[in-house]
């Protein structure tokens, strides 16, 4: 498939890098730290992650973090590859599986506009990495990469609907251009692939509160060391 690529002015896009601050990513943008949404959405539903974590020890959680983390990442790479009409390459097995899973869906994938940019938001005051903005079934979408160890559910992965609406919002204030809907795609060493499309509108309240809360709690502490 030849997917096409829409003009877009990526100078309205910030240069910048993330840096970690506590334990917290940042982008300095004019001068100012934004915090990664990633970062503002790890404060939510800690419980779970912290029963795992205990459950199987420290060190064997930290391997698994790792392995998935750079499951994610291979699986990010051929996806930019095939949609920027490259040869899909790369030598793990089981990311290639799981992107033979997601190939069907990424074929819903057209008139892109941006493929792993950094976008910030003034009114928000929170900055990150979009997987990709582009249409997806003929509406305009923000769409997130993600990998599993197995199939997931709705009520485990809110976090990435109030990442992507996080996007939604971003790429509107930017561009002026209204996101019609958000798109997780997930494939899973079980087999299982799933796409989640949800409107942004529905997650706009509880990503503000998150926000929220990320800044009464962790703006507190970066002061008072910063003292």
């Amino acid at each position: 498939m030849n997917f096409i690529h829409k003009d877009i002015d990526k100078k309205k896009l910030p240069k910048t890098q993330g840096r970690r601050i506590n334990g917290h990513r940042f982008y300095e943008i004019d001068g100012k730290n934004y915090p990664s949404v990633t970062s503002v959405l790890s404060l939510r539903k800690t419980e779970g992650l912290t029963k795992w974590r205990e459950s199987i020890g420290e060190k064997v959680a930290n391997f698994e973090m790792r392995r998935c983390a750079n499951r994610g990442k291979s699986l990010h790479t051929l996806v930019e590859q095939y949609i920027n009409n490259e040869t899909p390459s790369i030598r793990d097995v089981l990311p290639l599986g799981l992107f033979k899973l997601m190939k069907p869906y990424l074929d819903q994938i057209n008139n892109i506009r941006l493929v792993e940019e950094i976008m910030y938001s003034p009114n928000l005051t929170i900055a990150g990495q979009v997987d990709c903005v582009a249409e997806y079934n003929g509406k305009l979408s923000v769409i997130d990469f993600k990998t599993a160890n197995k199939e997931r559910i709705e009520e485990w992965v809110d976090n990435y609907f109030l990442q992507c609406t996080a996007y939604s919002m971003m790429y509107a204030e930017t561009y002026n251009e209204s996101i019609e809907q958000i798109v997780v795609l997930m494939a899973a060493e079980d087999g299982s692939m799933k796409a989640f499309v949800k409107e942004p509108k529905d997650y706009e309240d509880e990503l503000q509160k998150a926000i929220e809360t990320f800044y009464d709690t962790v703006n507190p502490q970066l002061q008072k060391e910063a003292k």
